[in-house]
């Protein structure tokens, strides 16, 4: 018989879950139990499978858990290679959708404010956005950026404060800027010391991850 690991989620005040204890599943666990599912991610219309597979790994180091692909028509998702991706396409589970709507519809569902980083006059700091709410951040194209369909329909619109001479970060360096942020918040909230999602849905996780 395979031995378990008894586990407590302090979240529903001892409720316990059995996992295998080997050595992958004691790592999965210990990964999954810091994932942050009311911090995502949504790329729009970004093509190139290097920024993609960048902005996986970026998610993925801070325990964003989902992120969001939106591709209008015509447009389609990119290849990504195992090399680029550095595998973290497996730990971070992706959600495709056709339209902005369709996205914006479904991040409402779980309760997430929106936020496009569309350059304009009204747009908010990144140091200024509070990360420790359920929160989901928006990033276009690598040539023509946030839509104006994205920016208009978003509860709010950020940009990375910058000096240069270029004003213009490449997508998956801003996404990481930006996720950092969140991280530094969370962290020193400690949002990670604690697990952020009830029992079924730690659960429904690992029965996902356990088996990639």
């Amino acid at each position: 018989m395979t031995p378990f690991l008894y586990i407590m989620n302090e979240k529903t005040q001892g409720t316990a879950l059995d996992l295998p204890s080997d050595t992958r599943s004691e790592k999965i666990y210990a990964c999954v139990s810091r994932r942050q599912p009311s911090m995502t991610i949504v790329l729009e219309n970004v093509h190139d499978p290097h920024n993609v597979s960048a902005v996986l790994r970026s998610c993925d180091a801070v325990g964003v858990i989902d992120m969001h692909l939106v591709y209008h028509s015509g447009q389609s998702f990119p290849e990504l290679e195992e090399k680029s991706s550095a595998s973290a396409r497996k730990w971070v589970l992706t959600h495709k959708h056709s339209s902005i709507e369709e996205c914006y519809d479904f991040l409402r569902k779980e309760g997430k404010k929106i936020l496009s980083t569309g350059m304009s006059n009204e747009a908010k700091s990144l140091y200024d956005i509070d990360f420790t709410e359920p929160i989901a951040i928006v990033f276009g194209n690598e040539h023509a950026g946030v839509s104006e369909e994205a920016i208009l329909k978003a509860d709010g619109n950020m940009l990375i404060p910058q000096v240069g001479m270029i004003q213009s970060l490449n997508i998956s360096v801003a996404c990481a800027v930006t996720l950092y942020e969140g991280f530094r918040q969370r962290s020193l909230k400690g949002m990670y010391d604690s697990i952020q999602m009830e029992d079924a849905m730690l659960t429904n996780y690992l029965n996902v991850f356990l088996k990639k």
